[in-house]
């Protein structure tokens, strides 16, 4: 039981992964992890093939956690959000500066409820524009204040680029430029 309990540990931390991603991947608790990864518990025989799938995953699924410590590292202010469900999945520094609750309180939470109205304008237009085919373009709009006090959305540009992860999901990069930088190159105005 120590050999799987180390080895699971390993590979999260070799990935750069949370205990709380690895058990939403296998469908169980954190808890449940932590458990696993102490020896004191050990997955069901319903569980263990899921558990060993994980193990011997490919190594490139560790990109997951290299884009998230890059968002995380990042001198711009950038967020990772899931693309469908709009939950954080990493925020730069200079992101959560202004903030009023700190990422840790934020992370698996869906931002939708904080976005302005120019937000869910884009959001609106995503779908005409192909963004969810396989080559979708990077777009950029204007985006005014929410006025929230929590997450607060300043006026600039706002830049979103659609990413999938090694597991399939799709996640989308959002990074704010003031109105006079110049913009990646690529990116479609809206």
């Amino acid at each position: 039981m120590r050999d799987l309990a180390h080895a699971l540990r390993r590979m999260r931390l070799l990935r750069g992964l949370k205990q709380a991603h690895v058990a939403e991947r296998l469908a169980v608790t954190q808890a449940t992890v932590s458990r696993w990864e102490r020896g004191t518990h050990r997955p069901s025989p319903a569980q263990m093939p899921a558990v060993m799938a994980l193990l011997v995953e490919p190594a490139a699924v560790a990109c997951d956690g290299a884009l998230k410590r890059l968002v995380e590292s990042s001198a711009r202010p950038v967020h990772l959000i899931c693309d469908a469900t709009h939950r954080l999945l990493a925020a730069s520094p200079a992101r959560q500066v202004d903030w009023g609750a700190p990422a840790s309180v934020l992370m698996g939470q869906s931002l939708w409820s904080y976005a302005s109205r120019e937000i869910e304008a884009a959001e609106a237009r995503l779908d005409a524009l192909g963004w969810r085919d396989s080559a979708a373009p990077a777009v950029a709009f204007d985006t005014g204040a929410n006025c929230s006090a929590v997450v607060p959305i300043v006026p600039g540009v706002v830049v979103w680029e659609r990413l999938c992860l090694d597991g399939g999901s799709e996640v989308r990069l959002v990074s704010t430029f003031a109105a006079s930088e110049a913009l990646p190159s690529g990116v479609i105005r809206l």
